[in-house]
C-alpha cells in the first residue's frame, strides 16, 4: 500500500507542476530542492506515474555511489509498500534487483555509462534524472554530456532532469537548454528543520592534511567533539570524516562512549549500510561517515552534525603518472549539505571543527573531476561514443588538454585506441568492462598468459584497494582476500566473479601486436621467467587456462598482471627500501622514508626484492619519492615483458662528472638494465655531450680574460642599443649558438678541461658581424678606451646599463661636454674622481656639473688636495695628469 501521509509531507510536491510543465515543453529542467525535500524519492514516482497522477513512464534515475542507489531504492520500494525489485529496482555493479515490472530504475552513474555505451538511444526510457549533479563527479559530467548528445541527434523526446540541493544551477541551465535558451530550473521550497551552527575549532595549530595524511591531532579533535555533541545535545550524531582509515581512528578513539558507534562508508557492507540507513531500535548511535552520507541519504534519528572539514578527491599527478587520492578541505556546498543532515527530522545543530574565520576562505563549490583527474577512462569513453577529441560534446567544463593527450597515450599504448583515437574493437571491449583501461588491459592479456579466474581475481584488488590491515604485498594481500570473511573480501569475491564473466567473453585477440603502441603501458601480452609469449590468436578463449604461466605462483600471478596494468611503474631497487620506477620517478616502500606510515613494517617481503611491480602509490606533499602502498615481487623478465614497449637500446654519450661518456645502454624506460664503453662514438654525439655540459656548468667554464670579458660587454652593449647585426651574447644566447663561435675548439674538447682552456675572447671574434662589414666599426661604436683632454686614453667600462668613464677631474678641465657613443645616441655617464682616485660626482652632462656641481666639490676638495690645481674656471684651465708644481714645470 502506497505511504500516501508520507508522500503528502514531502515538500518537493509544491514543485512538481512547474517540473512538469518543464519537461512536456522543452524536455529540460534543473531541479533545485534542499535536503530533505523528497527530490530523489518522490520525484522519479511522481514522474513514472507510480503515484497515480500522471501516464506511466519509464524511469532511470543515476546516483554517483553505489549506497545511494540503494537506499533511494529502498525508500522509494517503501513508499509504494513493496520491495526493491518490483516496481523500485535498482542496479550497481555486480548487483541488480530489477523485473519485468520494474519503471523506476535507480542506477550509478557508471552503470548509466555502460547502458549508453550499449543502447544510445536507451530504449523504452523516457526520463533520466542526474542525482547530485553538484558533486562533478567525472561520469556524471560524462552522462551529462551522452545524454544531451542523445537528446539532439536520436530521441529529443527524452526528458532530462538535473537535480542537487546546492548546484551551479544556471550554469547546468544554459547546458541543458543547448543552443536554445537555457532550460527551466525549478525550484523547491524547504521546509527542513533549524540547524545551529558551533564553531569548535581545535585549540592547538593542527598540521594541514596532505595526500593521505590526516594530523592525528585533528581526529583527535574530531573525537572530542563527538564526545562533547554526546553531553550537550540529545539524538543520534553523524560524524564527517574524509576516508575510511579516519573513520576506523576515531572510531578507537570513542572506545567507551555510551552509544553504538557505526561506520558507513563506500566499502562497508551492503546488510551494514542497510541497518545504518533503516534507523536505531532505541540505542543511541554515533554515526562516523564519509561524503558517502551528504547527498541521496537521510540516516534516521540524527540530531547532530560533527563536521571534520575534510573530503578525499581523486588527483592526477601527470607528470609522475600517479593517480591517487588526496585529502582537501571540504567545500562551502558540501558543509551545507553535511549541516541539513542535522534537521531532516527535526531541530538539530553542526559542530563545525575549524574557526568561523576560516569559513569564507573555503572553496565555493567542489573542483570538478574532470579538471584534475585521471582522464585515460574518460577518453576511452568519448572514444567509443566517437568523439575522441570531446570537442562536440556539452561539458560544463572541458577536459584540460595535457591530461587529454595523456590518457590518449596510454589507451594508444594499450592497444585501446587507433592512430586518430579511434576506439579499436579491443578498446570498445576494455569500455564494457566497468574498470578502469588499464585494468582492462592487464585482465586481457593476463587472462591468455594465466588463466581468467586468477587474472580477474588480481584486477578485482587493483580495481578497489585492500585495506591496509592487508598489507603492502599484493600476493599475500590475495591469499588474505581469499580466505578472509570480511566485507571487503565479500565485495571482492563479488567483484572476481564478475570480471571473470565479462573477461571470459569471446572477442579480439587479447594482447597487442609487438610495436604497436608506444608510451607507458604499451601492449602486449606478458609472462614470467623464460616464458613469455603473446598470444595473438583472434578467437582465443580468455578464459581458458593455457598460456606459459597457467600453472604458475600466487606472486608471479600477481606480479604479472600489476605490471601489465602499470608497466610504467615496474621498478628496480636502489638502495634499502628505494626503487626507481620505468617512469622515471623514485619510489620508497611506506616503512622505508621520513614520512612513512605504518603499512610497511620492517618485516614486508618487498623489503627484499630486486624488482616490483607497483600497484598503488601516491606522493607526499614535498617528496621528490612515491611511496608504494601495494606492491608484488618480480623478476627482471617479468618487467621487460609487461613493458617491453618501454625496453630500449642504443648509443648514449653524454657529460657527466666533468667528462664525455660514451656507452651503448639498454634500458627499461628511467631504469638502466646494462651498459659497456662505445669504442667509437659518432662525432656529433661527443660534440653534442660537450655542448650539453658546457651548459650545465655554464660559460664560467671557459678562459675569460678581462679582455674577453670587455669585449663582451661592449657586444651586449652594441645589441641593447643598435640592435642587428650586433649578436646577443647573453648566456642563454651563447650557449644556443655554442657551435657558431666554439665550434673548432668544441670539436677538440672531452673533458671539463678541456673547456677551460678556451680562450673566450678568441673564440667571441667569430661573432662579430664580419659579414657585413660592421665588425670594423666597433671601435668607433663601442671604443674601448676614450682619449681626454689630458690626453690619457681611459677605459670605457660597459657593464652597466650605461657606459661610465671614470676619470680624474682635473684630466677633463676644458672638456665642455660630455662623450657619446654609439654614434652619439647615447652619453657617457663620467665618473669624476678626486686626485686619490675616489668618487668626488657623478655626471652624463659635463657643462651642467662645471656651472653647478663644480663649486661645491672644489671647496670640498681643495683642502684636501691642495698641491693639485682647482681653478675657479675649469672650462678654460689646462687639464693635468700632475700636481701644480709638475704642471708649472711643463
Amino acid at each position: 500500500m502506497i505511504a500516501r501521509d508520507a508522500l503528502a509531507q514531502l515538500p518537493v510536491r509544491t514543485a512538481l507542476p512547474a517540473l512538469r510543465e518543464a519537461l512536456d515543453g522543452a524536455g529540460t529542467a534543473v531541479l533545485c530542492a534542499p535536503p530533505g525535500t523528497g527530490k530523489t524519492t518522490l520525484v522519479p514516482l511522481e514522474l513514472a506515474g507510480l503515484t497515480g497522477a500522471g501516464p506511466r513512464r519509464r524511469v532511470l534515475v543515476a546516483e554517483p555511489r553505489r549506497i545511494a542507489a540503494r537506499a533511494a531504492a529502498r525508500r522509494m520500494a517503501w513508499l509504494l509498500g513493496e520491495k526493491t525489485g518490483e516496481q523500485v529496482g535498482f542496479t550497481v555493479r555486480g548487483e541488480r534487483r530489477a523485473g519485468p515490472r520494474t519503471t523506476v530504475e535507480v542506477v550509478t552513474t557508471g552503470v548509466l555509462l555502460q547502458r549508453l555505451q550499449r543502447d544510445p538511444e536507451l530504449a523504452g526510457v523516457d526520463v533520466v534524472v542526474l542525482d547530485e549533479c553538484h558533486e562533478r563527479h567525472l561520469d556524471a559530467d560524462t552522462c551529462a554530456a551522452f545524454l544531451l548528445d542523445v537528446r539532439e541527434t536520436l530521441r529529443p523526446e527524452l526528458r532530462l532532469v538535473a537535480a542537487s540541493a546546492t548546484t551551479d544551477a544556471q550554469g547546468w541551465a544554459r547546458l541543458l537548454g543547448g543552443s536554445d535558451e537555457a532550460a527551466q530550473v525549478v525550484e523547491a521550497a524547504g521546509v527542513s528543520h533549524p540547524v545551529d551552527v558551533v564553531w569548535a575549532p581545535p585549540e592547538r595549530p593542527v598540521r594541514p592534511a596532505h595526500g593521505l595524511r590526516v594530523d592525528p591531532a585533528l581526529l583527535t579533535h574530531v573525537a572530542g567533539v563527538v564526545r562533547r555533541a554526546l553531553r550537550e545535545r540529545s539524538g543520534d550524531v553523524l560524524c564527517f570524516l574524509p576516508g575510511v582509515g579516519e573513520i576506523g581512528r576515531v572510531a578507537g578513539e570513542l572506545a567507551g562512549v555510551d552509544a553504538e558507534v557505526l561506520q558507513v562508508h563506500g566499502r562497508a557492507p551492503a546488510e551494514v549500510q542497510d541497518a545504518v540507513l533503516a534507523g536505531g531500535d532505541g540505542v543511541r548511535r554515533v554515526v562516523l561517515a564519509t561524503s558517502v552520507a551528504e547527498s541521496s541519504l537521510t540516516v534516521p534519528g540524527v540530531r547532530v552534525v560533527v563536521d571534520s572539514g575534510l573530503a578525499r578527491v581523486p588527483r592526477m599527478d601527470h607528470a609522475r603518472g600517479l593517480s591517487a587520492l588526496t585529502t582537501v578541505r571540504a567545500s562551502r556546498a558540501a558543509a551545507r549539505q553535511r549541516a541539513g543532515r542535522a534537521g531532516r527530522e527535526a531541530p538539530g545543530v553542526v559542530y563545525r571543527c575549524w574557526a568561523e574565520g576560516e569559513d569564507a576562505r573555503l572553496p565555493a563549490f567542489p573542483e570538478p573531476e574532470i579538471k584534475v583527474a585521471d582522464l585515460t577512462a574518460f577518453a576511452l569513453q568519448t572514444a567509443c561514443w566517437g568523439d575522441p577529441s570531446a570537442s562536440g560534446l556539452a561539458l560544463l567544463d572541458p577536459p584540460p588538454a595535457g591530461a587529454l593527450a595523456a590518457a590518449r597515450e596510454v589507451l594508444t599504448a594499450i592497444g585501446a585506441v587507433d592512430g586518430d583515437g579511434r576506439a579499436t574493437p579491443r578498446g570498445a571491449r576494455m569500455a564494457r568492462m566497468g574498470v578502469h583501461p588499464r585494468l582492462a588491459r592487464a585482465l586481457l592479456d593476463g587472462a591468455a598468459e594465466v588463466g581468467v579466474k586468477r587474472a580477474a581475481e588480481v584486477v578485482a584488488l587493483l580495481s578497489e584497494e585492500p585495506p591496509r590491515a592487508y598489507g603492502d604485498d599484493l600476493a599475500a594481500a590475495w591469499r588474505t582476500a581469499r580466505r578472509g570473511g570480511d566485507g571487503y573480501a565479500a565485495r571482492w569475491r563479488q567483484e572476481a566473479r564478475r570480471l571473470a564473466s565479462v573477461g571470459a567473453e569471446p572477442g579480439v585477440a587479447p594482447s597487442v601486436a609487438p610495436g604497436s603502441g608506444g608510451g607507458a603501458g604499451a601492449g602486449g601480452s606478458a609472462g614470467s621467467g623464460a616464458a613469455v609469449g603473446a598470444r595473438a590468436n583472434a578467437g582465443a578463449d580468455a578464459g581458458a587456462n593455457a598460456g606459459a604461466n597457467a600453472g604458475a605462483s600466487d606472486d608471479v600471478v600477481a606480479g604479472l598482471v600489476a605490471a601489465l596494468a602499470f608497466p610504467e611503474r615496474v621498478a628496480r631497487a636502489r638502495g634499502v627500501g628505494g626503487y626507481l620506477m620505468a617512469s622515471g620517478t623514485g619510489a620508497e616502500l611506506a616503512g622505508a622514508g621520513p614520512d612513512a606510515g605504518a603499512r610497511a613494517g620492517d618485516g614486508s617481503r618487498l623489503r627484499d626484492a630486486g624488482w616490483l611491480a607497483v600497484a598503488v602509490a601516491d606522493r607526499p606533499v614535498a617528496s621528490v619519492s612515491a611511496r608504494v602502498r601495494l606492491a608484488a615481487v618480480i623478476d627482471e623478465e617479468t618487467a621487460r615483458a609487461a613493458a617491453r614497449a618501454l625496453y630500449s637500446s642504443g648509443e648514449e654519450v653524454g657529460w657527466s662528472d666533468g667528462e664525455v661518456v660514451a656507452r651503448t645502454v639498454t634500458r627499461l624506460g628511467a631504469i638502466e638494465l646494462s651498459s659497456r664503453p662505445l669504442a667509437a662514438p659518432d662525432p656529433e654525439l661527443l660534440r653534442d655531450a660537450v655542448v650539453s655540459g658546457l651548459r650545465r656548468e655554464g660559460l664560467g667554464l671557459l678562459r675569460w680574460s678581462p679582455a674577453a670579458q670587455a669585449l663582451r660587454q661592449r657586444m651586449a652593449f652594441l645589441h641593447r642599443e643598435v640592435g642587428a647585426p650586433w649578436p646577443d651574447v647573453s648566456d642563454a644566447a651563447l650557449l644556443e649558438r655554442a657551435w657558431d663561435w666554439l665550434g673548432i675548439e668544441l670539436g677538440r674538447a672531452r673533458r671539463r678541461a678541456d673547456l677551460e682552456r678556451i680562450d673566450a675572447g678568441q673564440a667571441l671574434n667569430r661573432l662579430l658581424p664580419w659579414a657585413t662589414g660592421d665588425a670594423a666599426r666597433l671601435d668607433a661604436l663601442a671604443p674601448e678606451r676614450i682619449e681626454v683632454p689630458s690626453g690619457s686614453h681611459i677605459r670605457v667600462d660597459y657593464g652597466g646599463e650605461q657606459p661610465v668613464l671614470a676619470v680624474k677631474l682635473q684630466e677633463l678641465f676644458g672638456w665642455h661636454e660630455s662623450p657619446r657613443v654609439a654614434d652619439g645616441r647615447v652619453p657617457v655617464l663620467v665618473h669624476l674622481l678626486s686626485p686619490a682616485g675616489r668618487p668626488a660626482a657623478v655626471t652624463a652632462d659635463l657643462a651642467s656639473f662645471w656651472r653647478e656641481g663644480y663649486r661645491s666639490v672644489r671647496a670640498e676638495l681643495r683642502g684636501r688636495y691642495p698641491k693639485h690645481p682647482w681653478p675657479e674656471d675649469p672650462t678654460t684651465a689646462e687639464p693635468t695628469r700632475h700636481t701644480s708644481a709638475r704642471l708649472k714645470r711643463g
